[in-house]
């Protein structure tokens, strides 16, 4: 198998650069050590850009830079064209974004922390996991190096 191509929630993108020792710290590693490709829209790039500037966070525009640089350079940039049908009804609008990045990249798995991603994950064909179930599931794949991917769109 390919290395796995994923979308991760702004949840757990801003708790694995942010909290650099916390539970999530081990998604950044994986992603820097080409466990899975991290999968972005301009949207959900959009998304944790407002997400960077929260005052909550107490992040400089320097620190929110250094963590941008942390993740986009391994992202695979993904251009959404129109909205696919038959993607499951989620009580959080805003969270459609990583469900139609889902669908038109063809992820292999949807990682959201937040529970209305979770709460819709019988009804959509791609898996949706937590974090935990992330980690098991990364773990059941071979490891294979992967090429870095660039911002490009799948060909698919």
């Amino acid at each position: 198998m390919s290395v796995p191509r994923v979308v991760v929630d702004t949840n757990c993108l801003v708790s694995a650069l942010i909290f650099s020792r916390g539970k999530f710290a081990w998604l950044r590693e994986a992603w820097q050590a080409r466990r899975f490709v991290p999968l972005a829209s301009h949207d959900t790039v959009s998304e944790l850009l407002r997400v960077l500037v929260y005052p909550k966070f107490k992040l400089t525009r320097n620190e929110q830079e250094t963590l941008l640089g942390e993740f986009l350079p391994y992202v695979e940039t993904v251009k959404i064209g129109t909205t696919p049908g038959g993607l499951p009804d989620i009580r959080d609008a805003d969270d459609i974004i990583f469900l139609v990045l889902a669908a038109v990249a063809h992820a292999d798995a949807l990682v959201g922390g937040n529970g209305d991603i979770q709460a819709v994950k019988s009804q959509f064909h791609i898996p949706i996991l937590s974090v935990a179930e992330f980690a098991d599931w990364l773990q059941a794949h071979p490891r294979q190096p992967a090429k870095k991917s660039g911002h490009r769109s799948p060909g698919r």
